[in-house]
């Protein structure tokens, strides 16, 4: 049974910066590309950025791109998200995501790509 757990999240002023981490169990971590989701509620849940099975492509939104960083680590079977120069835009429940497919040559941004995914960790921006 794949097991996705986030962590990290957190309260921080505008500006500030955050690192989140994501384990992922069950599965053969470096097999599969990893992807990191925002929620707001009432709103659409979007893709954030994503990062290919042996970490050599990454891909941002447009919102965030120059500001955070997708990273892997799979000795550890562990993903993290680099947050800098956080606004109150970016408040939101982040999730982690492991890809549906094998070997993805191209990672998403699509949530429906995704097959396993963790219960989400809370970031919050003050202004």
């Amino acid at each position: 049974q794949v097991q996705v757990v986030e962590s990290g999240g957190g309260l921080v002023q505008a500006g500030g910066s955050l690192r989140l981490s994501c384990t992922a169990s069950g599965l053969t971590f470096d097999n599969y590309a990893m992807g990191w989701f925002r929620r707001v509620p009432g709103k659409e849940r979007e893709g954030v950025s994503c990062i290919t099975w042996a970490g050599g492509r990454t891909y941002y939104a447009d919102s965030v791109l120059g500001r955070f960083t997708i990273s892997r680590d799979n000795a550890k079977n562990t993903l993290y998200l680099q947050m800098n120069s956080l606004k109150p835009e970016d408040t939101a429940i982040y999730y982690c995501a492991a890809d549906s497919r094998l070997f993805r040559p191209l990672c998403s941004l699509k949530g429906n790509d995704y097959s396993s995914w963790g219960q989400g960790t809370q970031v919050t921006v003050s202004s």
